[in-house]
This record gives C-alpha cells, sequence and structure tokens, in this order.
C-alpha cells in the first residue's frame, strides 16, 4: 500500500490529488485539494508570472504540502502546463518552490501534456473513436484518436483565462464570447486534419470548465445521477446555458447554481470555445469525461503498462477496482459473474435481451456484495448506492442505474418503485422488466456459489417445453448451492413463465 500525491499546477487552478496505490496495478483516490491561483492572468502583457499569482500559488504548495505530510504521502509528483510552459521566469519559480515548499515541479512540454489528457480518457472510457477538446487556464488541446492511437493533437496557446484578458476591453459579455467564438473559428481554420474527422466521432469535453457545466445542467434537468464521468451533453441543452451565462454580469454569474464562483469570469469564455468548437465540427452530441491529465498520470504510477498502450478493458479494470478496494471476496465474485454470464447466454431464447444487457448484469453480478463493506444487513441497498455512486469507467449512466438496481433486488425480488422513479430520465418502464429478469438470473448465479467455494463449475440449460432444466457440472458436494437455487424457482417462473429444475 501506497499514497502519492498528484500535483497540477494549472493556469487557472492548482490542485492536489492523494490517491492510495494498492495490491498491484490499482489505486483510489482518497482525498483532493483545489486552490484558484489564476497563475496565467496578466501573463499576455510581457509573458511573466506576476508576483501576486506566484504568492498565491506558493501558499495553495505550502497547503498541499502539509495535507501530504499529515495523510502519510510518500511521494509527490508535481506537474506545470501552459502557463509555466512560456513563462519568462519560468526558472526563478520554479527555484522559488522548491527552496520554499520542497517540491520540485516538472513542466510539461505540449506533448507530454496532450499524452496525459489522451491516457486519462483511453483508460477511463469506451470510447473507441474520438475527438477530445481539453479547456485549460491558459490553452486548448485538441486530440484526434481512433482505434486506441493519437492520430492528431494540437495544442492552442489560448485558454478561458488568457482569452477572458485578451477580450475583457471588447464591449458587452455577449460582444466579447462572439470575438472568442470568431477568432477561434479562425485557429480551427488552420488545422488541416480537423476536415479529416469522421462523422461517426464521439466529441469528449475535458476539464473544469466541463465539469461545471455539467453540475450546472444536472440541477437545470434535475438530473438523479451525480456522476460527471461518461455524462452525455445534448448540444441543444449546451447552447441554452451558453446563452444564459453570457448574458449575465460576473457578479450574477457568481449565482448561478452549479458554477463554482471562482470560475465565474472565465466561464464566458470557456463556453465560446466550446460553442465555436461544436459549431465548427457540426457536433450534436458529446461525452464529458471525469479523467484527463491527473488520471493519465495516476494510470502511468499504478499500471505502468499504460506508458505503452491503454488498458484493453476500461470497465473490467474499473470493476476489479472497485471489488477489491470494497474487499469483497474476489472468488466468489469471479464464480457468480461466470455463472450469471453463462445463464444468460444460454437463456437468451426466453429473455430475448441484446448484448448491451450482458454488460449490465456483468456490473451488477461484480459489485452486488459491494454493500457488505457497510453492513450485512440490507446490504444489497448498500451495494445499489455503491454502484450509483462509484464513477465506474467505460459505462453508460443508463448502464451504471440498470447495474444498481439489478443489484438491488439480487437478494429478493421488490425494486424500490419510489427510487426508480427518480431515474425516469435516464431509464424506461419496460427497463424494469429487464431489471426484474436480470435480477432473478443474478439470484440463481450468487446461489448456485453459495458457499463461495465454486463448487458449481459451470452449467447447461435446456428450454423443454414448460420448463427449463439445468445440468451443472459440479466438482464436489453441491447440495448447498442447488437447494438455495431451487428456493429461488417462484421466482424464475413469474418472471420467464417457466418451470425451473436443477439437477
Amino acid at each position: 500500500m501506497e499514497k502519492i500525491g498528484i500535483i497540477d499546477l494549472g493556469s487557472n487552478s492548482a490542485r492536489l490529488v492523494i490517491v492510495e496505490l494498492f495490491d498491484e496495478n490499482y489505486f483510489y483516490v482518497v482525498d483532493e485539494l483545489k486552490e484558484s491561483v489564476r497563475l496565467g492572468q496578466d501573463m499576455d502583457r510581457d509573458g511573466f508570472l506576476k508576483p501576486q499569482r506566484v504568492a498565491e500559488t506558493i501558499r495553495a504548495l505550502k497547503m498541499f504540502k502539509r495535507l501530504c505530510d499529515a495523510s502519510g504521502v510518500e511521494k509527490i509528483i508535481a506537474v506545470a502546463t501552459a502557463a509555466v510552459r512560456r513563462a519568462k521566469n519560468q526558472r526563478s519559480f520554479l527555484d522559488e518552490i522548491q527552496a520554499t515548499v520542497g517540491i520540485r515541479v516538472e513542466v510539461l512540454s505540449e506533448e507530454a501534456e496532450a499524452t496525459l489528457v489522451y491516457r486519462g480518457v483511453i483508460n477511463s472510457m469506451d470510447v473507441p473513436k474520438g475527438i477530445i477538446l481539453e479547456i485549460g487556464g491558459g490553452s486548448s488541446k485538441i486530440i484526434y484518436y481512433n482505434r486506441r492511437s493519437v492520430l492528431h493533437y494540437i495544442s492552442l496557446p489560448f485558454g478561458a483565462v488568457t482569452l477572458t484578458d485578451l477580450f475583457k476591453d471588447d464591449g458587452t459579455p455577449v460582444e466579447q464570447t462572439e470575438r472568442i467564438e470568431e477568432f477561434f473559428t479562425e485557429q480551427f481554420k488552420k488545422i488541416e486534419w480537423l476536415s479529416e474527422i469522421e462523422p461517426d466521432t464521439q466529441m469528449i469535453g475535458v476539464g473544469g470548465s466541463f465539469r461545471n457545466l455539467y453540475k450546472i445542467n444536472r440541477i437545470v434537468r434535475k438530473y438523479p445521477l451525480n456522476t460527471v464521468h461518461n455524462y452525455q451533453f445534448q448540444t441543444e441543452d449546451f447552447n441554452s446555458i451558453y446563452e444564459m451565462v453570457r448574458v449575465l454580469d460576473v457578479e450574477k454569474r457568481k449565482r448561478i447554481r452549479g458554477l463554482s464562483p471562482s470560475r465565474a469570469d472565465i466561464m464566458p469564455a470557456a463556453l465560446a470555445i466550446i460553442k465555436a468548437f461544436t459549431d465548427y465540427l457540426h457536433i450534436e452530441t458529446f461525452t464529458i469525461s471525469g479523467c484527463g491529465l491527473r488520471e493519465g498520470i495516476m494510470f502511468n504510477q499504478a499500471v505502468p503498462i499504460t506508458t505503452e498502450r491503454p488498458i484493453p478493458d476500461a470497465l473490467s479494470y474499473s470493476l476489479n477496482t472497485h471489488v477489491k478496494y470494497y474487499g469483497c471476496n474476489e472468488k466468489h465474485v469471479e464464480n457468480t459473474v461466470h455463472l450469471a454470464i453463462q445463464l444468460f447466454k444460454q437463456l437468451r431464447v426466453l429473455h430475448k435481451f441484446p448484448r448491451i444487457y450482458l454488460k449490465v448484469l456483468k456490473i451488477a453480478a461484480s459489485l452486488c456484495d459491494a454493500g457488505l463493506s457497510v453492513r450485512y444487513y440490507n446490504h444489497q441497498d448498500h451495494s445499489r448506492y455503491l454502484i450509483l455512486n462509484a464513477g465506474l469507467y467505460g459505462a453508460t449512466h443508463r448502464e451504471i442505474v440498470l447495474a444498481a438496481f439489478v443489484a438491488g433486488c439480487h437478494r429478493r425480488e421488490d425494486v424500490n418503485l419510489s427510487e426508480w422513479a427518480r431515474y425516469k430520465d435516464i431509464v424506461t418502464d419496460e427497463d424494469l422488466d429487464v431489471v426484474k429478469k436480470l435480477g432473478v438470473l443474478l439470484r440463481i448465479a450468487e446461489a448456485l456459489d453459495r458457499s463461495g467455494t465454486g463448487v458449481v463449475k459451470g452449467i447447461n440449460c435446456d428450454v423443454l417445453g414448460d420448463s427449463v432444466i439445468t445440468k451443472t457440472e459440479l466438482a464436489g458436494d453441491a447440495t448447498l448451492e442447488i437447494a438455495q437455487a431451487m428456493a429461488l424457482a417462484p421466482d424464475f417462473k413469474r418472471q420467464f413463465k417457466k418451470n425451473l429444475e436443477i439437477l
């Protein structure tokens, strides 16, 4: 077990994330701290980091160092991006940090920064072909990838802070954003490979401005799932928020629910970049990633192979992380998932569900016992909550909600309908039937490994008339397992209209 601190010194914010590395190749965020230091503010005048901004940054880093020391952090990895990269007084600034705080800061090149952002995204999302727009305080990055390889990238030396400074004297807030849109559209025209972007490419938004955008829209829509990662944004909804934000003065923006007050002055510039980008590429929907540069560093540290190639299956990696973190019985989880998948595949003639629901069942089977880390009694309810709030990689919000409710009924058939109604904007009435059927399959699979010993190695199901005959492949005495599974025959008949026999 090792704790590391990751410090990201950006042009707008300084961020600390404390990460626990555990088992082998796994990590979990256990603490974080953010300070708005505006390091890149007013740099465009002469290229120097200003004394007040340097002082604010040093103050923030001292707090970060103190928290790291108190938390038992063994190693601190600190990186700086656009503002420090361009600063004429870079060397004296880094030396002052080293002397007063005791932290060595690495200044990332444009390529290194883009690579880390890409690694944070590709190892946490199931998007085979994407174009990433990452908006920082002092730069904006565009990264185009396909088949898990970066095809093109560019770092534009303009971000939310620098653009706010650059256009602050250009009339009203609306006129300023219009100028920024025009300015960025001209920048896009100079990037030849943007014309090569294929229509099925998914746009992915990264950075604090996108996270704030999600928070605002979540409140506007009364969206029930508090998970920014993999949030699907309609460009139509974005345009509504953009029009609302850019007409307000700074003080009124600070009162917008979901928008960080420290970001209120630079948010219109960030949204203008997004507006120019979505219009230029005719994008109708985009996805927000909660993972970026810092997560790229985490993956590099915890899973060194990611410096060479991405994790092949983001969802499986994420599920394994949570299984280990919650202290689940790994052998029992493996057996339950295996048997649940066999039931799903062999009974497809009955349920007729497409393959996407196999993913839902895998999530539920992997984490249905996660709630034991809270309390045994009613642990299925705790498991449902943990799945809803785990921030799983490689799964859509709809898949997460469905899996949570499947896991929530893995000990009994009932679905909490009042709780289900909260997610009406994510799932449909028809999905309730899916949850109940998958819930039965999960209960049977778990029952067939009731002792956690893997005595039931496999199953073979035959649908004969009004019955499903399930033959078990055994490696010992399975009296307990078969009895527990047979007790679920009434549940099975209610959902599938067939008798269940287990031999």
